[in-house]
């Protein structure tokens, strides 16, 4: 055994953590995971799996910067209009 493991108590649910961030950081979807897990919703499945640090680095990585120069909004007319009827 691992000296790093010999004082730490691990359990079934240890066990199902760690399998459901593995399978996430392999890239499963949280509902193949949700199914693995023999989860009825995805919902439960969220109590198992939460990003860590480089999971979401590499999220933000895939943005990219916007092309457009942001410009300030002007309603039209049309719009003011519709609006002041509610």
């Amino acid at each position: 055994a691992m000296p790093s493991l010999r004082e730490r108590r691990i359990s079934p649910h240890t066990i199902r953590h760690t399998t459901a961030m593995h399978l996430l950081q392999s890239g499963e979807s949280i509902e193949g995971i949700a199914l693995w897990l023999g989860h009825e919703s995805p919902t439960t499945t969220h109590q198992y799996v939460e990003a860590n640090l480089a999971m979401k680095e590499q999220a933000l990585a895939k943005l990219q910067d916007p092309q457009t120069a942001a410009k300030r909004f002007r309603a039209t007319d049309s719009l003011l209009k519709f609006l002041k009827t509610l």
